[in-house]
């Protein structure tokens, strides 16, 4: 027969499992809360005034390379160009550290930023390449390469899923 007391030590030890357990969902939900919530005010600064201003003012840019982005827009003559298109590199190699941090899920930044991240570094690579050559400096802006090539990865496994 099974005394009280063991009876009771059993109940504390599995009250202790469902405790744990709780902990634990509870805690997963609150770091999935805390990155939606980071994504969502980045998002916000995203949709900010300045900063569209800012990005449709880099896409706008026509340059063919880099020496061509310079003699057009070069930083001494055009110094609001140089100001929307660093905003813009900023912004997004501040997505691309998080990403790689794990800070942030990789499905909310896609569904948020996905193809303004594609397009903005495809016109943003070549300035991007040739100041790692001009200031000697190759990791100017490795985040944000690194959130375009991990967008490029998500596009072709949900793409070969889909076929």
């Amino acid at each position: 027969m099974v005394d009280i007391s063991t009876l009771s030590s059993l109940v504390a030890a599995i009250s202790v499992v469902f405790g744990v357990i709780f902990a634990v969902l509870q805690l997963r939900d609150l770091v999935k809360t805390r990155q939606t919530d980071l994504v969502m005010r980045l998002y916000s600064a995203y949709g900010s005034k300045e900063f569209q201003e800012a990005w449709v003012e880099t896409l706008r840019l026509e340059f063919k390379d880099y020496n061509d982005y310079l003699k057009k827009y070069g930083a001494t003559s055009e110094k609001s160009v140089y100001t929307s298109v660093n905003m813009v590199a900023s912004f997004f190699e501040g997505i691309g550290i998080l990403l790689h941090r794990k800070l942030v899920d990789i499905a909310l930044v896609d569904d948020l930023f996905s193809s303004d991240i594609i397009v903005t570094w495809h016109k943003m690579k070549p300035i991007v390449e040739g100041w790692r050559k001009h200031f000697n400096r190759p990791q100017i802006s490795e985040w944000f390469e690194y959130l375009h090539n991990e967008m490029q990865k998500r596009e072709q496994k949900l793409t070969s899923k889909q076929v």
